[in-house]
């Protein structure tokens, strides 16, 4: 049962007017009266005259074997006005990889600099929204990026420390210098110290493994589709989820210089991230969610529940990680895929986030800690909430399959099954192929239906399938999938756009200047009709059945058993829908095949998925009571095949 959070309550905007006039009043206010008073900070400060600087933070480490500590450039701007009234300001921070090499946003946008080497566009609205209204944003290359020393290590020691130096020198805990090489010190005099990271993939990533240090001042992180543990970034429970390793990302986002001087980094990358998907101490350093007790700061959490990049293990893990551990929590819940929040519910966003901020790092008692702490999108632009987390009335119902009338079509059910189904595994199919033809026998997949449901069964959390599969070769990887089968129109995640489209119009969000804009272009649901849509999915290398962390080969005959984690999702399967179960061997685009090509035998008698249902076991009886038999077979035609190419943990679809 999760620890509940403080309920949320969103209001609407009020007039600018008088937020202005509260905001002002609250400037000749003692700050326990101004708390009391003001609800929104309103943008009073001037964006055009803001201070724009650059600062080298000293982290301490020397990741490139110079012989000098390395230093992070850290570009900031921030009101003017503050300063000389003698008030301090908080800092939303943005620690990235990706400020040179390869963009932030659905438009790519990169930091340009003056002749001075001060910023002059800062990537994505936070500045132009944010500054105006009282808060510095910070945004810090990563070392090995930009104008950083350092190398890159991919969510290692370097990338995490390249963060944390910022947030101890914004507490006057670490040195920094107004230049890259120079003595010339830089204090964080303009600052209060408090501080809220936010980022999008790998940089919602760091803004975890910062959170998991414990640092002091870090008050808030906003995760954006982020990775918690790099492991379960490139593998799943052995079976490897891309055709290359971090040695291949690290050199993606490298600067010119760090890639002439990072060969020592690339090679620990490569001998401490095998191909074997075997668990390292490479993989313990990368795991933010064993250090989730150490956690100071709250969390707004938000990802598109058919992210086929970073998956949504990721989300699911961290997020009961922090409940065990009582992290005031909020989370947002998409249909999309890879997508930043701003880029599909972009009104709500901006002013939610801002509320959180304004509570976490100007302390106002706005009441968003008392809203719900979920919104999950049920449907393209429909939205609704939840008190807590998975629902408190959520309650695991185990599933069995069972063998029907004809070869691979079983039931689902509650009750234990007996007898087995047959599958070779075809490199070729896909999740997508599987439940297209879940009422046919075919060779390369098991399905397990329900009848048609009497009621509406919502599925909350995360699931587990245990299989007992015996193969006929040495090596096997299998897939688990959970399928709502019935009509519908979603957001298409897996098109270009991985759930929208990007128009020409554009919008504004907060300030601009000539060389930084605040308008962005507008987005819509980019949807589909579907006959079918797979709801959670997972993956394993049949060879980790005796040992999570180490894969060995098969014997063929033998009997293993062994539990895939499936990905943590929020789904409604509606009253004359129904639900499947798939075991199937290579899920196409998004596993890669073993060296051979198995057959399996399952033994349904000690096979059983186990499922977070809304009302438990007791609601999933009910909803499947009295249901008929399977319909004819038919084909249910899902989304198109995941795109093949190259997937980084960043912005771009």
């Amino acid at each position: 049962m999760p620890i509940p959070a403080r309920r949320i309550r969103f209001t609407t905007w009020r007039s600018l007017a008088t937020v202005a006039t509260a905001a002002l009043m609250a400037a000749f206010l003692t700050p326990a009266a101004a708390h009391a008073t003001v609800r929104e900070s309103a943008p009073i400060y001037s964006y055009d005259n803001a201070v724009r600087e650059s600062v080298w933070v000293d982290t301490g480490l020397d990741g490139d074997g110079d012989g000098r500590n390395d230093r992070v450039a850290v570009d900031i701007v921030r009101p003017r006005e503050p300063a000389r009234q003698g008030r301090k300001v908080p800092v939303i921070m943005d620690a990235s990889p990706y400020y040179s090499c390869c963009g932030r946003g659905n438009e790519s946008q990169l930091k340009t600099y003056d002749a001075h080497g001060n910023v002059v566009q800062m990537p994505l609205f936070y500045d132009n929204y944010f500054v105006p209204r009282g808060y510095a944003f910070v945004g810090v290359d990563l070392a090995g990026t930009n104008r950083s020393d350092g190398c890159v290590d991919v969510g290692g020691r370097s990338d995490i420390q390249s963060a944390k130096a910022v947030v101890d020198w914004l507490n006057g805990r670490a040195r920094a210098y107004t230049t890259r090489t120079g003595a010339a010190p830089a204090r964080a005099t303009w600052t209060n110290g408090r501080t809220g990271m936010i980022g999008k993939s790998w940089d919602g990533t760091i803004a975890n493994g910062v959170a998991a240090t414990g640092v002091k001042g870090l008050k808030t992180i906003v995760p954006i589709s982020a990775i918690s543990s790099w492991y379960d970034y490139y593998f799943a429970q052995g079976a490897p989820l891309y055709d290359s390793g971090p040695d291949w990302l690290s050199d993606y986002v490298d600067s010119p210089d760090a890639r002439a001087r990072c060969a020592a980094v690339q090679r620990k990358i490569v001998a401490g991230a095998p191909r074997t998907g075997d668990w390292t101490p490479f993989w313990t350093e990368r795991d933010y969610v064993k250090d989730a007790r150490k956690v100071r700061a709250s969390v707004f959490l938000t990802h598109g529940m058919e992210d086929l990049n970073v998956r949504t293990k990721n989300f699911g893990q961290w997020w009961s990680a922090l409940a065990k551990n009582g992290v005031e929590r909020k989370i947002w819940l998409s249909q999309t895929g890879h997508v930043d929040p701003f880029d599909f519910r972009r009104g709500a966003w901006v002013d939610t986030l801002h509320r959180w901020f304004d509570h976490e790092l100007l302390g106002y008692d706005n009441g968003i800690d008392r809203a719900p702490m979920a919104d999950i999108e049920r449907h393209p632009d429909q939205w609704v909430t939840t008190s807590v987390w998975p629902p408190r009335s959520t309650g695991t119902a185990t599933l069995r399959p069972g063998t029907g009338s004809q070869q691979g079509v079983g039931t689902l059910g509650l009750r234990k099954g007996s007898g087995t189904e047959t599958f070779t595994d075809d490199p070729a199919l896909s999740e997508t192929d599987w439940a297209a033809h879940i009422d046919e026998s075919t060779s390369e997949k098991a399905g397990f239906v329900t009848g048609p449901l009497t009621k509406d069964l919502r599925l909350s959390g995360s699931s587990e399938v245990t299989v007992t599969a015996t193969p006929t070769t040495s090596s096997a990887h299998l897939s688990a999938v959970l399928v709502d089968l019935g009509p519908d129109t979603i957001r298409d995640y897996a098109g270009g756009g991985e759930g929208i489209t990007t128009l020409t119009d554009r919008t504004c969000w907060g300030a601009s200047t000539a060389g930084d804009s605040s308008c962005y272009r507008d987005t819509q649901a980019a949807t589909t009709d579907v006959g079918a849509t797979v709801l959670s999915r997972g993956w394993a290398d049949l060879g980790t059945s005796a040992s999570p962390g180490k894969g060995v080969p098969l014997t063929p005959g033998k009997a293993y058993t062994i539990t895939l984690d499936l990905a943590a999702t929020d789904h409604v399967v509606p009253a004359g829908h129904r639900l499947a179960l798939v075991v199937a061997g290579t899920d196409r685009d998004l596993i890669d095949p073993p060296s051979s090509t198995p057959t399996l035998t399952l033994d349904l008698s000690r096979t059983s998925a186990r499922v977070p249902v809304v009302g438990g076991a007791e609601a999933f009886g009910r909803a499947t009571a009295g249901t008929g038999t399977a319909a004819s077979p038919s084909v249910h035609e899902g989304v198109g095949d995941p795109r093949t190419a190259q997937r980084i943990p960043g912005d771009r679809h």
